[in-house]
């Protein structure tokens, strides 16, 4: 029992105190483990009532994924956000992991790590939209979707557009530059449309790379699509918790002069303030250069300006 008290009290610390990449990573592999467990407990009912193991399972499991069709959304509308956190296959698991891993340390690096949730949620959710309508020209209407793939391509895109050069260590490749990765992911999402094998996944996938893009581009015009789903989510956590302030699920709230009226080199909403002049002149000065060269010509010193800034 010491072993589970020692793994599960770890599980928490890493939640309460990691970033958010580690966090929805969390979120992830705790559904995958349920889903599992459940068709264990499924196949044991039915060991003992004579139902179909599958059956009770598959029944289950399509209530929370991503449907095809009009009325199966309607009786379960819940499915097209519970969808974006489920997996069945560990390896299908595993693969949105790394990927969710290592863009959301760019993203969480580059803008703040209270935006890589919002823009997990946003692009998971118009890649679904994306799937829903192309269900219906594409004929495979009756299917249902399921997996973070159109999350991850959503933080892909975000960080493809803000840091194209960005240089990610891949396993027996080394060192490779963001935009070439994304491009591939792009090119056999086209490929897999093209030869029909899994169409509705490769639309959700480039739905959700849409999404990241078009939210980095509001970003660099000093539109941030983060802050209405971080309000949003910060008042449905405040409905549980009326009486005592709780940490926000979405990050620390502090006062946010940087990303959202200087990416793309607007001026700050605060220039009045002559302590944060030269801060705000700086990170400017910073974000001129990633948008020219990239995030790895910055120096180390600048990179850890950066780093600071975004926790702001």
């Amino acid at each position: 029992m010491g072993l589970f008290d020692s793994v599960w009290h770890d599980i928490k610390h890493a939640f309460r105190t990691g970033t958010m990449v580690k966090r929805l990573i969390i979120i992830n592999f705790a559904v995958f483990v349920a889903v599992n467990l459940s068709f264990v407990l499924f196949k044991i009912y039915a060991n003992f009532s004579g139902a179909s193991a599958s059956l009770l399972y598959s029944s289950g499991l399509y209530a929370f994924c991503m449907p095809s069709d009009i009325k199966e959304l309607l009786y379960h509308p819940w499915a097209i956000v519970t969808s974006i956190f489920l997996h069945e296959s560990f390896f299908h698991f595993l693969s949105n992991a790394v990927w969710l891993y290592l863009f959301g340390t760019v993203i969480g690096d580059l803008i703040g790590d209270r935006r890589v949730l919002p823009i997990y949620l946003l692009g998971g959710l118009f890649g679904n939209v994306l799937y829903f309508i192309s269900a219906h020209f594409m004929a495979f209407v009756g299917a249902y979707a399921l997996g973070a793939s159109g999350a991850v391509m959503a933080l892909a895109g975000t960080a493809l557009i803000l840091g194209p050069d960005h240089r990610l260590m891949l396993f027996l490749l080394g060192e490779v530059r963001l935009k070439y990765i994304v491009l591939l992911m792009v090119l056999l999402d086209m490929v897999g449309i093209a030869s029909q094998s899994n169409t509705g996944g490769h639309v959700a996938h480039l739905g959700g790379l849409a999404m990241g893009c078009f939210f980095a581009f509001r970003l660099r015009e000093g539109h941030d699509l983060s802050q209405p789903v971080n309000n949003l989510l910060d008042r449905i956590i405040s409905l549980f918790s009326p009486r005592r302030k709780r940490p926000s699920l979405t990050g620390r709230r502090r006062r946010e002069p940087v990303f959202k009226a200087t990416v793309g080199g607007a001026k700050a909403n605060n220039a009045s303030d002559r302590n944060d002049l030269s801060f705000q002149e700086r990170l400017d000065a910073i974000l001129d250069k990633i948008k020219a060269s990239g995030y790895e010509n910055l120096t180390q010193e600048e990179k850890d300006f950066l780093y600071e800034a975004s926790k702001k």
